[in-house]
């Protein structure tokens, strides 16, 4: 024992060391650039990344497009308003069948345009879900995410509504950025020349300003876009606040649904209502902080809208009046200015999205950071080692498991448990038997020692408490996690008989809520069934049998006995569920008191 535990001393030491082992703090910290680059190579290197590249070369186009259209009709404006100037009838109508060529022109565009935008936010989302869920689903992965803290924290809400939100604001923002800036260039040319040879006459000296439309629309836009983020660059904390307070209520309102039953017999509706309440007084809150926010960002965005008006023909008025361009040469340079500086002020139009776009970015970067780092901890030295062995043995050398409630080992220090054979890992009181668990399937490598698993060899996982349900039919309930069709018809009805459910033989092909319709013995049965459809050579229990009555518990010895009697069981639980099926026993006791005071006052993840 000395040497095993200072090996334990250790072990307990290291684990301080896991709670910054994890992504957590350096996904906080990801740059702009960094997280546009991380979403933008998941989203392109998904399977739908070529469609992507198209869809984004045709909306290029589309714009491009589309801006020439709109330069021509910029043009239209001189020989329109000339021609009402010199109230010539026949010129006028001339031109407004012009009007509506170009009209019609640009309208086509711009139904392919949104077509093709609305096009885009659909493949983004769908190569974005795809591959956060693709990850998210790897084995172990949902695992490890859960025990990293707050980036393990609601994951449905930044794969559903922030990816949602994500790609829309992408699309709708960086088209309108696009446009913008195409805009801008073509319109900034036409304004150069206008105003080139441009001469202001102060006093007695004439100051030249080549292009100075061109710097004045520059000065309006730059003026606003600074007041704007100066006013409203708190938007993006609040934002991501508030996301973070709306998945705290929408995952308490589905708790509440998943456990209806439970919440009625104690009667705990209103301590459910006040919690709820909470969780509602905190997203409202957080609203209330985004609604000041957007409301002083409204001074400088409507108060811009409104000099807006005015601010063309003000900056285009000196060249009418030194009689550079006629009356239809002043609209010309107005609606050009116009053109080029609402380009400009993008910025401030947009900053309330753009502010928006940022939080959501910013959640969903740091959840695919979370997901592609999080593959085991980091920085741990001693932890479990896990290899692959000959079949037929599960071997187990010097196991120890440490978590924040526990510092536990087992007694015999090498055990191997054969084909076939069924143990009993008793658990002494106060030891972590659930981390046994999850340390003998993979879930929980904190500790040390060895375990070779069985090459080849399936192994099924039955944890403590209710069996996970799928939803669907229930011959996928008992298939799962293989297809239904590897198995006959027959077989389904075999198994639910021999466990007593003979009542649902008729409803394999029906989809329910079955954690909801059956009683925990009855889903505990299901699992069983399950096993007894799909005969692994391995089953891993922890203490399933201390939750079955008399009759039920006999039922499923009988059918290890029989049925799986070469299915090796391994069964973690305590003294009052020892029974003549264990023909061995092991023993989970506490680590020597000296060495557990050492023990992390944080670990990862939950205690028993």
């Amino acid at each position: 024992m000395p040497k095993r535990g200072k090996v334990l001393s250790t072990v307990i030491e290291r684990s301080n060391e896991i709670s910054g082992t994890f992504p957590e703090g350096e996904a906080a910290h990801l740059g702009l650039g960094r997280q546009m680059g991380l979403i933008g190579r998941t989203i392109f290197g998904s399977p739908v990344g070529k469609t992507l590249v198209l869809l984004v070369a045709a909306i290029i186009l589309v714009v491009a497009t589309t801006a020439y259209g709109q330069i021509r009709l910029n043009g239209w404006n001189k020989p329109f308003y000339d021609a009402l100037s010199r109230r010539d009838l026949r010129d006028f109508l001339f031109q407004l069948g012009v009007f509506f060529l170009i009209a019609g022109f640009l309208l086509v565009f711009n139904v392919a345009q949104r077509w093709l935008v609305e096009t885009l936010e659909l493949k983004l989302r769908e190569g974005l879900v795809l591959s956060l869920l693709r990850d998210w689903m790897l084995p172990r992965r949902a695992f490890w995410l859960a025990n990293a803290g707050s980036m393990g924290v609601n994951p449905d809400q930044r794969i559903h509504e922030d990816a949602r939100k994500l790609c829309e604001l992408s699309a709708d923002l960086g088209i309108g950025l696009l446009q913008a800036s195409i805009l801008f260039l073509t319109f900034a040319g036409i304004l150069w020349g206008l105003s080139n040879d441009f001469i202001f006459h102060v006093g007695d000296r004439d100051y030249t300003i080549p292009g100075f439309m061109v710097w004045a629309a520059i000065a309006y836009a730059t003026a606003g876009s600074l007041l704007s983020y100066w006013v409203g660059r708190s938007l993006i904390g609040r934002n991501a606040r508030r996301y973070a307070r709306e998945a705290d209520l929408r995952f308490s309102l589905v708790r509440v649904n998943e456990h209806v039953d439970d919440i009625s017999l104690a009667e705990g509706e209103a301590d459910e209502r006040r919690r709820i309440e909470l969780h509602l007084g905190n997203v409202l809150a957080a609203t209330r902080r985004i609604v000041m926010g957007h409301a002083n960002l409204t001074w400088v965005t409507a108060g811009f809208g409104w000099v807006t008006i005015v601010a063309p023909i003000l900056v285009a008025a000196p060249l009418y009046f030194n009689g550079k361009v006629s009356f239809g040469g002043l609209m010309m340079a107005a609606g050009a200015f116009s053109q080029a500086q609402s380009s400009l002020r993008w910025f401030i139009d947009n900053f309330s999205a753009i502010a928006d776009w940022r939080a959501t970015l910013l959640r969903v970067a740091n959840f695919r950071y979370a997901l592609i780092s999080t593959h085991e901890p980091r920085g741990y030295e001693s932890r479990i080692a896990y290899t692959e062995g000959d079949p037929g043995a599960i071997v187990i050398d010097d196991l120890m498991i440490v978590s924040a409630a526990n510092a536990d080992m087992l007694k015999e220090t090498n055990a191997v448990v054969k084909s076939g054979e069924r143990v009993l890992i008793l658990g002494a009181p106060g030891t972590g038997k659930t981390q046994l668990f999850r340390a003998l399937a993979g879930l929980w490598p904190w500790g040390a020692g060895h375990i070779t698993r069985p090459t080849g060899e399936q192994i099924f996982y039955l944890p403590r408490g209710t069996p996970y349900m799928p939803r669907g039919t229930l011959r996928e309930v008992l298939a799962y996690p293989l297809k239904a069709e590897s198995f006959g018809d027959g077989a389904f009805k075999r198994a639910l008989y021999r466990l007593g459910l003979e009542r649902l033989a008729p409803l394999l092909d029906t989809t329910h809520r079955w954690d909801r319709e059956l009683s925990l013995d009855e889903q505990l049965c299901l699992a069983i069934a399950r096993i007894l459809l799909q005969s692994p050579p391995w089953v891993l229990i922890d203490g399933t049998f201390g939750s079955l009555d008399d009759d039920v518990l006999e039922l499923v010895i009988d059918v290890f006995s029989n049925e799986l009697r070469h299915t090796g069981v391994i069964h973690i639980g305590g003294p009052a569920q020892a029974h003549p099926l264990f023909t061995r026993v092991l023993h989970l006791i506490k680590a020597p008191r000296g060495e557990k005071s050492a023990r992390p006052a944080a670990a990862p993840g939950n205690p028993e």
